[in-house]
């Protein structure tokens, strides 16, 4: 694997974004910029429909790539990234009355936005439960079903414990009632095997700065046919402009103005890049292949806490842990500071995660997210760190009992 040169640090926050990025997504985003960032789709010279042609063949690799409907390409639309997709689908799936089931391994991409149904619009929610091992049981989400519910929302795969929830299954039990199925893949796009028509997913969220390899600022939808998102905006489009109001049809339907062109061509190169590491699936071995290490070398040291990672089957390469005696925002900046390894600390905008493991009165948890350019050495230095950190909090503690 190649990428650019990233001076000393040791980066293992790839939960929050992949870093650094692939040597051709940067080349191919600048020489793109460079040659064709003009707007697509508002003119017709030369380079405007050069720059709509990426676009729209983005639209139709995507929609493969996630097992949407290919022949309905334009149902997959482009946005900021995963929050700005989540609330579209979210506010334009329930109306009052409504109820809404999620889960507590959501992020307050999905959390907010329902809170702020529920206070502000007269939906009804239901937060389902993970259990000791990280995983949401879909009969739990079946049994939690009501007449009046209209929409299920989960997270794929958690961006704290790193668990990869059974959507198949959750699927089948939501087309069977009749309920919409949204899916948010922010942590798995680019890293698990999506199909939409296999799971029964009406629509999903990705981000395109994750596994997917691109730039911030990047994401968008993709629904089933037939699924009609209500829109919750309005804006320009860059066609049809007599039109008083904001078009009915997909694209227009979900977005609005401009778009990212230098993220649309981020993602095409991020795409480029993941099929020459021989796709999802290789570049998913790997990386667990280094977080078993990981995991395996922390269970090895005393005073150190692993929150669900038992078994690493259904997993991404993300583990949380903590350091007993010591804060987690503590452990963060000592890895950083004295070690060079970079890692996230605190709730990582999961509060319901914390609040179930009870880690929300100690501040949350170390977050470890390996990615395609770590190494075994990253792996070993970061082990080595953790049990001098434990050894530290050991020493402390002996000390202060001493007094």
């Amino acid at each position: 694997m190649e990428s650019s040169d990233s001076n000393n640090l040791i980066y293992l926050d790839n939960a929050a974004t992949s870093w650094p990025k692939p040597d051709n997504v940067y080349k191919f985003m600048v020489d793109f910029y460079r040659e064709c960032g003009v707007n697509p789709g508002r003119s017709g010279f030369d380079k405007a429909i050069e720059a709509g042609n990426i676009l729209e063949d983005l639209r139709l690799r995507l929609t493969k790539f996630f097992g949407g409907d290919e022949h309905l390409p334009q149902q997959l639309c482009f946005g900021y990234n995963a929050t700005d997709a989540l609330n579209l689908l979210i506010q334009g799936s329930l109306i009052s009355g409504d109820h809404v089931i999620t889960t507590n391994v959501e992020h307050n991409s999905v959390i907010r936005p329902i809170n702020h149904l529920v206070r502000d619009g007269g939906v009804e929610a239901t937060y389902v439960p993970f259990d000791k091992n990280g995983f949401v049981d879909p009969d739990d989400i079946k049994r939690a079903f009501r007449k009046n519910t209209k929409l299920v929302v989960v997270n794929h795969g958690s961006n704290v414990l790193g668990t990869i929830q059974p959507v198949k299954e959750i699927g089948q039990y939501c087309r069977e009632a009749g309920i919409r199925f949204i899916v948010d893949v922010s942590q798995t796009g680019g890293m698990i095997p999506i199909n939409m028509r296999e799971a029964n997913i009406d629509a999903l969220a990705f981000t395109g700065h994750k596994s997917l390899m691109g730039s911030t600022g990047i994401g968008g939808v993709c629904v089933r046919e037939g699924v009609e998102i209500r829109h919750t905006r309005s804006g320009g489009t860059g066609v049809r402009s007599a039109f008083p109001y904001h078009l009915e049809e997909y694209p227009y339907r979900l977005e609005y103005g401009t778009p990212n062109m230098v993220g649309i061509a981020s993602l095409w190169a991020g795409l480029d890049w993941i099929e020459e590491q021989g796709g999802v699936t290789a570049i998913h071995a790997q990386e667990m292949k280094l977080v078993t290490k990981l995991v395996n070398g922390f269970k090895n040291i005393d005073g150190v806490t692993i929150y669900c990672c038992d078994s690493m089957e259904n997993h991404l390469a993300t583990v949380l842990i903590n350091v007993d005696g010591l804060e987690a925002g503590d452990v963060g900046i000592m890895l950083d500071v004295d070690f060079d390894i970079a890692t996230r600390t605190g709730l990582h905008c999961a509060p319901l995660v914390h609040k179930q493991l009870g880690l929300v009165e100690i501040h949350g948890g170390v977050r470890f997210a390996v990615g395609p350019f770590n190494t075994e050495a990253h792996i070993d230095k970061s082990i080595e760190a953790v049990t001098e950190i434990a050894e530290r909090a050991r020493s402390m503690k002996k000390i202060s009992a001493a007094k």
